[in-house]
This record gives C-alpha cells, sequence and structure tokens, in this order.
C-alpha cells in the first residue's frame, strides 16, 4: 500500500519537533509493516471516514483509506485535531 500525504499533512509535519517527527515516521513504518501493531492504537472516527493513529500522548495522525492509497490528512496536538474536526 502506498501512502500519499496531503498538503496539510506535510505542512503539519515541518512545524512538529524534530522527535515528534521521528516518531510519526514510526509509527507510518509500523502501519504499512505491521497495520495492528498495539503501539499504532488504531481506531475509526465516528461518523466519518477516517482512522486515528496515536504518535504519543499528546500527538495523533489522522488517515483514510482511499483507493489503494492511505491518505494522511494532518497531524498534529491531539487538541488540534480534534477543534478542527479531524479527531
Amino acid at each position: 500500500m502506498k501512502i500519499r500525504r496531503t498538503n496539510s499533512f506535510l505542512k503539519d509535519y515541518r512545524r512538529l519537533p524534530p522527535g515528534i517527527q521521528a516518531r510519526v515516521d514510526k509509527q507510518l513504518l509500523f502501519l504499512l509493516e505491521k497495520p495492528k501493531h498495539p503501539s499504532l492504537r488504531l481506531k475509526k472516527l465516528k461518523g466519518t471516514d477516517r482512522f486515528e493513529i496515536r504518535v504519543s500522548k499528546a500527538y495523533r495522525l489522522t488517515l483514510r483509506y482511499v483507493g489503494e492509497h492511505l491518505e494522511l490528512p494532518r497531524v498534529g496536538t491531539h487538541d488540534l485535531l480534534k477543534k478542527e474536526g479531524g479527531v
């Protein structure tokens, strides 16, 4: 499966601290290699076509399946994504 990062995701990612960027990268690798890895805490968001992955206690990323791609709409703090309707 291929990953497609949206412009919003790329913008969010560049603003993250380097340590969180590294954790995002690690979680995406787990997602591709072991989608049921317990550290992902992958869950479907109610009423949407999106899923959430835990990056750290405070950070999350959202994703959705679009054909043969995983689309990454946003990454950021849990509160930010919740406020914007991403969570």
